[in-house]
């Protein structure tokens, strides 16, 4: 399951980069920038990063369903306090349904809920939906409640995701983004499948609904400033969390992680990777996704948020846990 990617050399280390992304510049609406991406940057007077290493006897935790670790309620009570502020928007896929089946309707090896005796069957339309070929570049940080409403699109669309994290304060992707748009803006969406390149959340989300949904946007995604003002509201409970950079070493490869954008666990857990400038590839799985089955076909069971991070290895669930980890082996 796991996709090998392996960071550009020149960000693959906190040297500033040296040569300028070439761009031709298309002529979009006011506020706006929509462009090509011509080349990719010079990367050959990189330099390589420290390779890391997880804790000294570090050992992944057993993984325990919807169990909050001692200490980490308020982090999830905070977390949760986005859901009724956005009324599930980033919870369910495009196209989501639900029926009630026996249980002996659904094989062992299917992904389903229990219920009461019964099993819940999920069903969604993104398998009808283009897929992009390589995941679709988003620089962005988790305090930006226009970022946030991007993230709630990728989630309804199951997208694979390469977050490029811009903290504020961060010494690495902030800066790129003004050298390949030519605006400090967020967030900045990079389509390698097409060439697009764009800021503008609204402008984003409506590409990615007409290039890989079926055109529609969620009506919590389209009402403008009210949009926008229950996006802010929504990360009033984490108090800033994922906007500003801790001092961290930058990975050779992205880390991957199993999440979605209406998850309390997997906010606590991405909040960490953004505070971190840690790029990593976002498998979106919210209810729905096919996602799901390919998971507990593969491991036996489904609960996000899970990471694999091919620097060290190191494959676990539990969110606590995995803040943790991060921490334990990436902050400076």
């Amino acid at each position: 399951m796991a996709t090998a990617l392996r960071l550009p050399s020149l960000l693959s280390s906190r040297a500033a980069p040296t040569t300028a992304a070439r761009a031709t510049i298309r002529g979009n609406r006011a506020g706006s920038f929509t462009h090509r991406v011509a080349a990719q940057p010079d990367d050959t007077t990189a330099t390589t990063s420290t390779t890391p290493a997880p804790p000294a006897g570090f050992t992944p935790p057993v993984p325990k369903r919807f169990e909050v670790k001692p200490g980490q309620s308020n982090n999830i009570a905070g977390a949760a306090l986005a859901l009724p502020f956005r009324l599930g928007t980033g919870v369910f896929v495009l196209g989501y349904g639900v029926t009630l089946v026996d249980a002996n309707e659904i094989s062992p090896d299917q992904y389903a809920l229990d219920f009461q005796g019964r099993k819940v069957k999920e069903t969604s339309k993104v398998g009808q939906c283009p897929r992009p070929a390589k995941p679709i570049e988003i620089y962005e940080f988790e305090g930006c409640p226009f970022c946030r409403k991007v993230r709630e699109m990728v989630s309804v669309l199951d997208l694979d995701v390469l977050y490029y994290p811009c903290p504020k304060g961060s010494p690495t992707f902030r800066p790129k983004v003004l050298e390949m748009g030519g605006k400090r803006q967020f967030p900045y969406m990079v389509d390698p499948n097409t060439g697009v390149a764009m800021y503008e959340s609204d402008d984003i989300i409506n590409y990615l609904a007409k290039t890989y949904g079926d055109g529609s946007v969620p009506i919590m995604l389209k009402l403008g400033l009210l949009t926008t003002i229950t996006a802010g509201l929504a990360l009033s409970g984490r108090s800033g969390k994922g906007s500003s950079y801790t001092p961290a070493k930058l990975p050779s490869q992205p880390i991957e992680i199993w999440a979605y954008e209406g998850s309390p666990f997997c906010k606590i857990a991405r909040e960490t990777l953004v505070e971190l400038e840690l790029p990593h590839l976002l498998h979106s799985c919210a209810r729905g996704s096919p996602k799901r089955q390919d998971f507990f076909k593969k491991y036996g069971l489904f609960q996000a948020p899970y990471i694999e991070d091919p620097n060290t290895g190191v494959k676990m669930f539990e969110s606590a846990d995995i803040v943790e980890y991060l921490r334990a082996t990436y902050a400076a």
